[in-house]
């Protein structure tokens, strides 16, 4: 990824971005694509493609841990998000806090699992 796209994005942001892509890559921009075709009516248009990309992250193991023990700042985030859906700036405090939780959640490193297992 270009160092220009890591710029412009909190570092917390770009990492649950990246999970999101590594896991859901098709999801993501199969959504990207409907989101950019329909600058006007994205969120009618993209919305069966949104709800994918949240059905393919949600039951990937890392989020559903994460889901499980950040479930108070998730929800308080998702709720935010409801309630703004045309300034959904109004939950940056909101997405810090989930996001904030999440990055103290901990999964085994691939280097730490191949080590246990030779």
């Amino acid at each position: 990824m270009p160092s220009a796209a890591r710029e412009t994005r909190p570092a917390s942001r770009q990492a649950a971005f990246e999970i999101t892509t590594r896991y859901c890559s098709k999801e993501m921009e199969a959504y990207g694509q409907c989101v950019a075709s329909n600058p006007s009516t994205w969120q009618m248009d993209c919305h069966q493609l949104k709800t994918r990309v949240a059905q393919c992250t949600s039951s990937h193991p890392v989020i559903q841990k994460i889901r499980a023990e950040c479930a108070e700042p998730f929800l308080a985030f998702e709720q935010c998000l409801k309630q703004n859906q045309s300034s959904v700036v109004n939950c940056t405090d909101h997405v810090n806090e989930f996001l904030a939780c999440a990055e103290k959640v901990k999964m085994p490193a691939l280097g730490e699992a191949v080590q246990q297992g030779m």
